[in-house]
């Protein structure tokens, strides 16, 4: 069973990424296409959770055939492990490939990063779908968030104390800089958002994706079913946010009032796909992005190099050194637009860019998997 509803949900997640990663001038930004400064959140930091949560839900499809396998006298097969291990293994050396462009210096590398999340927090869902039931992986997910909000409230740091959720002071930058080491950190700082210990509670939103995947592909097709979602979602937007009043919503701690808020907006936003397009049989408006939710880590990294090809390529047209991306965003789109609506319109015509050479792969059927 394939859901086209997710494949769009997974483009306008995709989509969304790029646009806001790509603004022809990050001093020109509108405050919706921004990160929350520290607590709270914006539009934006909804995006990193979507996509984590839409593996979830895929992940109720893909490998159920090997949780029934589980639950029989049938041995799960070794090439399952393995499959899980290598797609593991690619997303987190490329990674690393993005991290280290142009220069690869490997003392000062960046070791974590959004496809390194993305890499541990599958390969950890994974592996407790296809060994723990239902009831157990709700444990598991509870267990998960009460332990983090435990450990990043009571635990002491040196020279920080107890429940210091700053950037320096906080538990998970503590943790990360013993293990990873400064320099390894995103700009060789003290804290780095897509940190190990952070990335556990990053696990539970894969996971909750996979519950309410697995709840709804048992479900008819019909409105009662895209209430139920929005039911959920709401549910879990409230408990969250009435978690924040004491564990702060807040991205980059990944905290664990900040994975129920952004799964409720995820329910949220999968029902409204899923009544428009499954129930309603209304599709034409979702195919732009049913074509990006195709092929979206192919768009990740390709973008992601592309973005760093233009910020660490140099020209010098009147003798002033600067990047290639600066002289396109000057030339072709402050010109007429104005610094913040051309910093926006470049983004756009990023987003179409990518588009026509992903539909150009979609009449190709070409569909790159890792």
């Amino acid at each position: 069973m394939r859901l086209t509803s997710l494949d769009v949900f997974r483009g306008i997640a995709i989509a969304s990424m790029i646009l806001v990663n790509n603004p022809g001038s990050w001093n020109h930004v509108y405050p919706l296409l921004k990160h929350a400064e520290w607590h709270g959140y914006t539009p934006t930091d909804l995006v990193f959770p979507f996509f984590m949560f839409i593996i979830g839900v895929a992940m109720a499809f893909s490998i159920s055939k090997y949780t029934l396998e589980r639950n029989s006298e049938k041995s799960i097969p070794a090439k399952i492990y393995l499959r899980i291990l290598r797609r593991c293994l690619i997303l987190f050396f490329l990674g690393l490939l993005l991290n280290g462009y142009p220069n690869y210096d490997l003392a000062n590398l960046r070791i974590m990063g959004v496809l390194q999340r993305i890499s541990l927090a599958y390969g950890c869902a994974a592996i407790a779908i296809l060994h723990l039931s239902r009831k157990q992986i709700w444990g598991l997910s509870i267990l998960i968030l009460v332990g983090y909000a435990i450990a990043m409230q009571l635990i002491p740091i040196p020279d920080y104390g107890v429940g210091n959720l700053t950037a320096e002071g906080n538990t998970a930058a503590y943790f990360d800089r013993l293990l990873l080491g400064e320099n390894h950190l995103l700009r060789g700082g003290k804290f780095d958002p897509e940190g190990v210990l952070s990335t556990l509670p990053a696990i539970v939103t894969v996971l909750v994706g996979y519950l309410s995947g697995d709840w709804l592909k048992k479900q008819p097709i019909n409105s009662i079913t895209s209430f139920n979602l929005v039911v959920m979602g709401l549910c879990n937007i409230i408990i969250g946010h009435f978690w924040g009043l004491i564990f702060p919503i807040n991205k980059p701690l990944w905290t664990s009032s900040y994975v129920l808020v952004t799964a409720g907006w995820a329910l949220i936003l999968l029902a409204a796909c899923y009544e428009i397009i499954e129930v309603r049989q209304k599709r034409q408006w979702g195919f732009p992005f049913e074509v990006m939710g195709l092929n979206p880590i192919f768009l990740f990294v390709a973008s992601g190099f592309v973005a760093r090809f233009l910020i660490y390529t140099k020209i010098s047209p009147n003798g002033e050194s600067i990047s290639l991306k600066t002289w396109i965003y000057e030339n072709m789109f402050v010109s007429w637009a104005g610094e913040m609506n051309g910093s926006l319109a470049f983004a756009i015509a990023t987003v179409l860019v990518w588009w026509v050479i992903l539909y150009g792969m979609y009449r190709k059927n070409w569909l790159i998997k890792v």
